[in-house]
């Protein structure tokens, strides 16, 4: 019998949902990036169509529509108490006295695991569906961060398996991986934006968006490390829980161990410390846990923190060496930026013969010269940089570094910002700047043309065949085939993912072009308010800086770009290969809702979920993904998630599908009254 929409559907779910435990809990995954997106895909065009098998928890439903208003405070059914920490080895084996002491002599197993450096949170399911996310806070009261908290693709929406509890509360760390970190500081450091000190800040930072398509584009990971209410608790030892936690496809920390006694934890002390400059996320240490449930309760709390765990953390590493010199890089903005060439020098677990210096006020803050003996640091044992400079080992002949008078690429003249330290070669021919911002353009959040990498661009760029976006997709097999170490399969991998991005959207494309100041969330507000290339190139400084969210900082770079004959001829050379994307603008006429606040939760007979969000702002009003005092209304669906329990609980009305469409005018078939 062939398969039903609603069967295909429910299956693409758990195919989806399947890959997504085998990626984050097993970490061995069966599909590449690109079968997986086409899973998705195929789900969200089926949803679409058939919106009335729509549900929330479907993995498809991970990112809301539009921005929250602000987070609201919620209470922690069970408080989420701080960590005492420790820095030597007698201090851990104090520790252990002290349990043991506590319990009468009674022998204690220890559960040790990393301690990720990340951002602590409570993630609440109730019947195996998660219905809120909490950052810590003071303890009692976080931060509602569910909207955000759902865009994490390790988190799961519902659990898997039997016998999960009817409440489960998991606490654990968000963390940012070390390769998505260095990402998203390469592009704020390209927009003149202040970096990330590491992966923690970062991590915070975009906790705290409150627009949930920021938080989904920095693909956040989450690990388990402890529990909050759960009736009923399944096991007494939490090193069992941990192995629930993953049945049920909640991801843990790799590299946990249980010990039987602190002679084996002081053990896995020394191990880990080998190897955790080698993982994928920033540790700081190891946490030190009981592993029976019953012994932490007899041991107990202080008023700051539980007597059952310690935390050891590492010394920082630290290491001398020499400055050799300072090159200066092009961005695809035309920004320089110095970077040490340094005497190689192994730290926290990898050899470092370069470090970003970011701009001259920093190299003067130092006071550095080359020939100097300096110290390093890696920024959260990740990216290195210079801490100090050791000035009574400076030689006779160490040299001031300069700031360059011409382009290290093309030896046009460089200029200082007004408002900022960074220095910029302004000559849009720049060949170090084409290929940064052919790579940007071809880039994954961008145009996404996946087999054009950064030596085949180096390439294309240095044999004259690209010097536009437009001539990316006016190459041939033939030209490929004849560069280095380009096979006649690899040419044509190379052609179809060009053919592939000419669907991309316009906010992609804006995205891709390399506008200062303008990345992946402006592009969409500009795209959405614009709807077209020529839209925008028609507005007024005026009329940017209007557009919510814009402002005239940015307002004058779109138009400046828009503007310019670097700007225009991109714009025109694309049009010519077909490249113009188009975004539905929203439509003028009466405003029912304007000023209103509205939340949709379940399946809706009329409309899919981007329809009815594009209605609610067709009307004057925002759509928001969470329940709170603000909302204005919910319009309730078939099968409604727990936004329905939210809004009965804060008095905030509810409304059918029938009684808001009654309320705007319009019947139930979607025409006017």
């Amino acid at each position: 019998m062939p398969e039903s929409v609603k069967q295909r559907i429910e299956r693409l779910r758990e195919e989806i949902e399947r890959h997504n435990y085998l990626y984050y809990v097993e970490a061995r995954p069966e599909i590449s990036d690109r079968e997986y997106d086409r899973l998705m895909r195929e789900l969200i065009e089926l949803e679409e169509k058939y919106p009335q098998y729509r549900s929330d928890d479907s993995p498809s439903q991970r990112v809301g529509g539009q921005p929250i208003e602000a987070f609201r405070t919620v209470e922690h059914a069970v408080p989420m108490m701080s960590i005492d920490n420790t820095y030597e080895e007698a201090e851990v084996r104090a520790f252990d006295e002290r349990v043991r002491r506590a319990l009468g002599g009674a022998a204690v197993a220890y559960v040790v695991e990393p301690k990720i450096d990340g951002v602590a949170a409570s993630i609440r399911y109730e019947n195996g569906r998660m219905v809120l996310a909490a950052t810590r806070g003071d303890g009692r009261r976080g931060d509602d961060i569910t909207s955000n908290v759902r865009t994490i693709a390790s988190i799961p929406l519902r659990l898997r398996g039997e016998g999960v509890p009817p409440v489960m509360e998991v606490r654990g760390e968000i963390f940012m991986p070390n390769s998505e970190f260095q990402r998203i500081n390469a592009q704020r450091q390209e927009a003149g934006e202040p970096l990330f000190a590491n992966p923690r800040n970062a991590t915070a930072g975009t906790l705290k968006q409150l627009d949930p398509r920021v938080v989904a584009a920095r693909k956040l990971r989450f690990a388990a490390h402890g529990l909050g209410q759960v009736q009923p608790l399944p096991t007494d030892s939490y090193w069992q829980w941990l192995a629930l936690l993953r049945r049920w496809g909640i991801p843990t920390a790799e590299h946990a161990f249980r010990a039987e006694t602190i002679e084996q934890v002081i053990d896995h002390i020394h191990r880990f410390a080998d190897i955790r400059g080698h993982l994928a996320y920033q540790t700081d240490g190891v946490v030190i846990k009981v592993d029976s449930f019953s012994q932490r309760d007899a041991l107990g709390a202080t008023s700051k923190a539980p007597r059952w765990v310690v935390a050891y953390k590492y010394p920082t590493e630290q290491m001398p060496t020499r400055l050799l010199d300072v090159r200066w890089q092009v961005g695809k903005g035309g920004t320089l930026t110095p970077v040490a060439d340094l005497e190689p020098v192994f730290i926290a677990g990898t050899t470092v013969r370069r470090a970003s210096l970011h701009n001259i006020d920093q190299i003067r803050r130092l006071d550095l010269r080359i020939g100097d003996t300096v110290v390093i640091e890696k920024a959260g044992e990740i990216i290195p940089y210079v801490v100090q400079v050791i000035r009574e080992k400076r030689p006779p002949d160490a040299r001031e570094i300069t700031p360059p008078e011409k382009c290290p690429s093309c030896g046009g003249p460089v200029e200082r910002d007004a408002d900022s330290p960074y220095i910029r070669c302004n000559n849009p021919d720049c060949p170090d700047q084409l290929k940064e911002r052919i790579r940007w353009f071809c880039a994954r959040n961008q145009m996404n043309i996946e087999h054009l990498g950064e030596a085949l661009i180096d390439q294309l760029v240095d044999a004259g065949l690209v010097t536009t976006f437009a001539d990316i997709y006016r190459l041939s097999k033939e030209q490929l085939v004849n560069l280095e170490r380009m096979g006649e399969k690899s040419a044509q991998n190379v052609i179809d993912s060009i053919r592939e991005s000419r669907s991309r959207s316009l906010d992609r494309l804006l995205a891709g072009l390399g506008i200062r100041h303008v990345g992946e969330r402006t592009a969409r507000v500009l795209a959405e308010h614009f709807g077209s290339l020529d839209a925008i190139a028609r507005a007024s400084e005026a009329e940017l800086s209007a557009v919510n969210e814009i402002g005239p900082v940015i307002a004058a770079s779109v138009y400046s770009f828009f503007h310019s004959p670097g700007g225009r001829h991109a714009i025109q050379r694309l049009k010519e290969e077909g490249i113009d994307p188009k975004m539905p603008r929203r439509a003028a006429g009466e405003q029912p809702l304007a000023g209103q606040t509205v939340v949709v939760t379940g399946t809706l007979r009329n409309f899919d979920r981007k329809q009815i969000e594009d209605l609610i702002t067709e009307l004057g009003g925002k759509p928001s993904s969470s329940v709170s005092s603000r909302t204005s209304f919910v319009i309730v669906g078939s099968e409604p998630g727990s936004k329905l329990a939210r809004a009965r609980q804060l008095g905030v009305p509810v409304l059918t599908e029938e009684e808001f469409l009654r309320k705007i005018g319009r019947a139930p078939d979607g025409q006017a009254q």
